[in-house]
């Protein structure tokens, strides 16, 4: 494996919620307000074990919501992430939002702190697919919330749900709709899946809920991938679109094997080819570093074979695939090292492309993408 190049990208994980949602599975705690200002505490103490300021070229908020915090609140965290990633020229800043909290006080917060791209969890602009999926906003606030972005010249993401019980294409089909009715820079499409551990999970058990089916799943992201090609975004990875020149810059640091920092309750990083991830809990992450202790839960070190298979994993994600020279000079490992056997077998089932140069998912690798990693690792 080649050096590590030190990272350009950090992401910062703000765990509050007003409510955790059925089928989430991420880093949240609920009605817990009172630990704001301990997180933000905290979060400060990680951050200063940096050593030194850590210039990057994208900064990302995810959550949980980020914009579930007070504009004061709000204000303090952004200072905090910049004192410590400062941010380079051309810089791609994103803060994730709900649409059922983003007001104009917390759009001046994020726009006067030079954030430039708002990431807004929609999920869907029906009424009864949103109570369904324990959402708290409505389409109007989704529509409010993409106006407020415009008026403060900011770049907006839109993700969005399918799959969940009872819907049916056309349903699907109509978010799209009203979703490119709003033109979007960037749209995010995700399959409603049931992780254990939540709710959603516990009611399939118990027989309460029902997923749509294989069917009708594949349906509708091969129509996702039609309706939005066809209104002009690029597919560019298995579930993300952008309009030329909006891709997510962050995500794609991840997706092409860069490293990256993290800090806050359940965050991963990456540096010099060693993962770590936070404890996921909040509170036992707060406890930890106010006991000057790490908040490191888990630690992988990536040899450099495993490390040169997971860059192919996730740059086979992208849609413009693999390019081989590239991939080898980055990597110091040949893909045919690697893969050899399970990529002739997938050329073969019509998975993968491969010209020789570039390596590519084709559009039924794109319907089982999620089982062909397994091979590659």
């Amino acid at each position: 494996m080649q050096p590590f190049p030190p990272p350009r990208a950090a992401y910062v994980h703000v765990p509050f919620c007003r409510h955790r949602c059925g089928y989430c599975n991420f880093t949240v705690v609920a009605g817990r307000d009172d630990l704001v200002e301990p997180f933000l505490a905290a979060l400060a103490t990680e951050l200063s074990w940096l050593g030194s300021p850590q210039t990057v070229d994208t900064l990302y908020f995810g959550g949980g919501t980020p914009t579930h915090l007070a504009a004061a609140a709000l204000r303090k965290l952004c200072d905090l992430a910049l004192e410590w990633h400062p941010l380079a020229q051309g810089y791609e800043w994103t803060v994730e939002a709900n649409p059922g909290d983003l007001d104009l006080e917390r759009i001046a917060v994020l726009a006067e702190a030079g954030v430039n791209r708002i990431s807004l969890g929609c999920q869907s602009f029906h009424s009864a697919k949103l109570k369904l999926l324990e959402r708290d906003h409505t389409a109007q606030d989704i529509e409010q919330s993409v106006l407020l972005c415009r008026n403060a010249g900011l770049q907006v993401s839109l993700d969005l749900i399918f799959g969940a019980p009872g819907e049916s294409l056309d349903d699907w089909l109509r978010d799209l709709r009203q979703a490119l009715e709003l033109e979007p820079d960037h749209l995010s499409t995700y399959g409603l899946t049931f992780e254990r551990g939540t709710q959603f999970w516990n009611r399939l058990q118990r027989g309460e809920l029902r997923g749509v089916g294989e069917a009708i799943e594949r349906e509708m992201y091969l129509a996702t991938i039609d309706t939005l090609v066809a209104a002009g975004l690029e597919h560019y990875e298995v579930s993300n679109f952008a309009r030329p020149g909006c891709r997510s810059r962050h995500n794609e640091t991840y997706w092409s094997g860069r490293g990256y920092f993290a800090a806050g309750p359940g965050a991963s990083r990456y540096v010099d080819g060693i993962r770590q991830t936070n404890h996921r809990s909040t509170t036992t992450y707060l406890r930890r570093i106010e006991q000057g202790k790490s908040p490191v839960a888990e630690e992988e070190c990536l040899d450099a074979e495993a490390s040169a298979r997971e860059a192919l994993v996730f740059g086979l994600r992208r849609l413009e695939g693999i390019d081989r020279q590239e991939f080898s000079g980055r990597t110091g490992w040949k893909i045919d090292q690697l893969i050899a056997v399970p990529l002739r077998q997938l050329v073969a089932g019509g998975f993968l492309s491969d010209d020789g140069k570039r390596i590519r998912l084709t559009r039924n690798g794109l319907l089982v993408s999620d089982s062909i990693w397994p091979e590659l690792l």
